[in-house]
């Protein structure tokens, strides 16, 4: 494969890095999605109803599951970050996918052996209202082993997948960053089918047949996948890797503390700012103003502070003006990725209390079939891939052929649209809990005599949060950041999943102890939902939903990408250099002016 810069603060042309070899396009990208789909069919099998399998086969309370599940799941995400780390630095996004699937095949083995083997569980417990038995430390220990190596596959897989698909495509070209944009959504679409079509019969396998092949079944995808993955290898664009850019924001961080006391701005002339050169194949980003304490990691102070050949002595003392700029683009998209936080917080709660609530809800359908809980989370999918499908495949192609251009919709948009379901959902979680409790306790009954399927409203408006917003910040991230920061882009991602877990399990369990000193019930941790108030605690959600609809509507939109046609012909230029700047974030200047090629942010 071919060559790449090795500094750590390179931004290589795309082409460079390839020795010429024509990007592997949608020839790689099938064998991508098809590892992803059964990678994706394996993990979400086991997220569907781990709530389901640790409240029936462990014994273990609402609160103590939710709290696991967040845990777990922010951990999952967490890891990206030391994934993206271990790629760039010394892997690559090949390996570095290989060897989270593998891991990940070993986490879902052990789960296997925790549903297999009864020595593992705790006795089991007929009656979910009574007092049941519960896990020894070391079951649980043995528990948290599966789940922990689970979580280090998915932090291997998670911040390269997308960023190893992305570097298939040569966004140098018009039709390659229409292919890329495309492919955010596909991605999407194809294991969302997938997924569709396997875990209703893997869920139901688990839930009503066997736990032991239900979990056998997703262990067996996991090695399905590994082997697609290994059997494309030939077609694969792979970028050797560059060096972290971890190291450079905290060589940044480090060296703009050092130098804290030195003014630097108008009217303070006494000191220069090294701006080490650059070689032709490396984008050159442009100086900005913004958050200009930054800057003070590139003054040079003393003469001294460079070697010989005109190279910092102390990389922790003097950073470039190049590494300056890639940290402030980095930064200067947290915005939005608060707003994406406030969204998946909605999002998270159909995989923990959604699947409570069906548990305690009638499910029976005719005289024999019990409907699975973890079916739920298909409705969520099919809202997904249906909106996708519709809006790639109708829209676009109606709207193309009306209007003679793309009439795609805005980042701000799409996102203030996932933001507004996300608030619709909480809302209407609230309401039919409200209903569901009711009757229950109008029954006097464990289970509420109100139907499963008033549930799917929420889970379908989840489905939607997901569909605009999470994808529209999925693909911001991957634009915004240059070429060689996309592994990085895909942790920031995961990371903004991570905080949204755990602020949620936060919040659960402040919740829990302020409402069980003041009332009579609390709000949330029983084993039985009808002694909580769980509509209270949505209602909260749908209140924060809004206050982060405002935030972003007037204060995180501001830092989105211009997406309308008309500014993607401009980005698209390759005489033109595109620059992360403030407020609008993105800037074109002539490429006379700086020397260098299309920046990839």
């Amino acid at each position: 494969m071919g060559e790449e810069k090795t500094s750590p603060s390179s931004f290589s042309v795309h082409s460079s890095s390839r020795d010429g070899k024509k990007p592997g396009g949608w020839k790689s990208i099938k064998y991508i999605l098809g590892n992803e789909s059964f990678e994706k069919l394996a993990s979400m099998s086991l997220i569907a109803n781990i709530v389901m399998y640790m409240s029936t086969k462990y014994n273990l309370s609402g609160i103590f599951v939710v709290t696991v599940v967040n845990v777990w799941s922010g951990f999952s995400n967490v890891s990206s970050l030391a994934g993206a780390f271990v790629s760039d630095a010394y892997l690559g996004k090949f390996k570095t996918l290989l060897f989270g699937s593998v891991f990940s095949l070993l986490g879902m083995a052990t789960m296997t052996l925790t549903a297999a083997i009864p020595a593992l569980r705790p006795s089991s417990c007929n009656d979910q209202s009574a007092a049941c038995s519960e896990p020894e430390k070391w079951q649980l220990a043995f528990l948290f082993v599966g789940l922990s190596l689970l979580s280090i596959g998915a932090g291997g897989i998670r911040p390269c997948n997308i960023a190893f698909g992305a570097d298939q495509f040569d966004t140098r070209t018009e039709k390659g960053k229409a292919q890329l944009e495309s492919f955010f959504n596909w991605w999407y679409f194809t294991f969302t089918i997938a997924l569709v079509i396997a875990l209703t019969g893997v869920v139901y396998i688990q839930t009503n047949v066997s736990w032991p092949i239900g979990f056998a079944i997703p262990t067996a995808c996991l090695l399905l996948s590994i082997t697609i993955f290994l059997i494309g290898n030939h077609t694969y664009i792979k970028i050797k890797p560059q060096g972290s850019i971890f190291s450079d924001i905290l060589r940044v961080i480090v060296a703009a503390c050092r130098k804290h006391s030195v003014s630097i701005g108008p009217g303070n002339e006494d000191y220069s700012l090294y701006d080490s050169p650059v070689e032709e194949s490396e984008f050159k980003l442009s100086h900005t103003d913004r958050f200009r304490f930054l800057d003070k990691a590139a003054i040079l102070t003393s003469p001294n502070e460079l070697n010989n050949q005109g190279k910092p002595k102390n990389n922790w003392k003097l950073c470039s003006l190049q590494q300056v700029e890639q940290f402030k683009c980095l930064v200067a998209v947290l915005p939005v990725g608060i707003s994406g936080i406030g969204a998946f917080m909605a999002m998270d709660q159909t995989n923990t209390f959604g699947v409570l609530q069906a548990i305690q809800m009638k499910r029976k359908i005719g005289s024999n079939f019990l409907f699975p809980p973890g079916w739920l989370n298909i409705s969520s999918m099919i809202s997904l891939s249906i909106w996708i499908y519709t809006y790639e495949r109708i829209y676009l192609p109606i709207a193309r052929k009306r209007s003679g251009k793309e009439k795609r919709l805005t980042m701000k948009q799409r996102i203030q649209i996932g933001i507004v379901m996300s608030i619709l959902a909480m809302i209407v979680g609230g309401i039919v809990e409200r209903h569901r409790r009711y009757s229950a306790l109008k029954e006097d009954s464990f289970v509420s005599p109100a139907s499963f399927a008033l549930l799917f409203p929420q889970f379908c408006l989840s489905g939607l949060t997901e569909a605009f917003a999470a994808v529209a910040i999925m693909e911001f991230f991957t634009m915004q950041l240059t070429e060689n920061m996309r592994t990085v882009a895909g942790a920031m991602f995961f990371l903004c999943l991570s905080i949204s877990s755990y602020i949620g399990s936060l919040l659960v369990n402040i919740i829990h102890k302020i409402t069980e000193k003041t009332g009579r019930y609390p709000w949330l941790g029983s084993r039985d939902l009808n002694h909580n108030r769980l509509d209270y605690y949505y209602f909260i959600l749908a209140a924060f939903a809004f206050l982060n609809l405002i935030y972003f509507t007037f204060f995180a939109s501001h830092y989105l990408l211009s997406s309308t046609p008309e500014s993607e012909k401009t980005e698209g230029k390759p005489d033109e250099l595109v620059a992360c700047n403030s407020r609008n974030l993105c800037r074109t200047l002539p490429v006379d002016e700086e020397n260098a090629g299309l920046n990839g942010a």
